[in-house]
């Protein structure tokens, strides 16, 4: 199984209107590995009064080659725009690309999907040298958990880019899933590929394009669990 944060290598020039699409333009690269970049992610899920899942509020911070390159390129932009603008206007293609595709996030409960909203709340910002986006994922209609979880996984289809939660060496942060408005109880269940799905993402090279749904294999998935005593 590949390492939690793969490298990148070096990189050339990027299409920042594309920065988290899967459809990245790259120089050809020497020893090309897949994936080839990462998102450290954290998320709070939200209750409302009643004790309903109402929505995932998501930070994910850019790994830090792809953060530079992103900031070396909005610092040399033309114009006298401040660095917040910039960022702001690299936040607005940024979901802009990401709306369509949920954000990448995928939530279940008793294994049936559950439809989530619309990004009302995005952030951008520069922090300690990574690109951090932060945003408040609603879903449809608020989901009481009763006596069934609720899970949850944040992939990119393609594998281009792997997102996993925040970590100390090779063990998720316990503040990378938290729960705000009850007591309950979360973990984060590691990802288990089949050796094939693993000699697939690992064949591939910059110049491919994984099929569609090859990273669901690789993502970890958070659970939620209210029905305590």
């Amino acid at each position: 199984m590949p390492s939690r944060h793969s490298s990148w290598g070096e990189a050339g020039r990027r299409l920042l209107a594309l920065a988290l699409a899967c459809a990245l333009a790259l120089w050809p690269l020497p020893s090309p590995a897949h994936p080839h970049g990462w998102v450290d992610v954290s998320v709070r899920v939200q209750l409302d009064d009643r004790g309903r899942v109402e929505a995932l509020q998501q930070r994910w911070r850019l790994d830090p080659l792809y953060s530079q390159l992103l900031l070396e390129e909005l610092r040399a932009a033309q114009g006298k725009a401040p660095m917040e603008a910039r960022l702001d206007r690299l936040g607005v293609e940024i979901r802009q690309q990401l709306s369509p595709q949920h954000y990448f996030t995928h939530v279940t409960r008793n294994g049936e999907a559950v439809a989530l909203g619309e990004v009302n709340d995005f952030t951008t910002l520069a922090r300690d040298g990574r690109v951090v986006l932060m945003f408040r994922l609603p879903l449809a209609e608020p989901l009481p958990l009763g006596q069934a979880a609720m899970h949850y996984r944040i992939y990119d289809p393609t594998y281009y880019i792997e997102v996993l939660h925040e970590a100390d060496g090779e063990t998720p942060r316990a503040d990378a899933l938290r729960v705000t408005g009850a007591d309950c109880a979360t973990r984060i269940i590691a990802a288990d590929p089949d050796p094939v799905q693993v000699a697939e993402a690992a064949r591939l090279d910059r110049g491919e394009r994984a099929p569609e749904g090859l990273g669901r294999f690789f993502a970890e998935t958070g659970e939620v669990r209210c029905d305590l005593p």
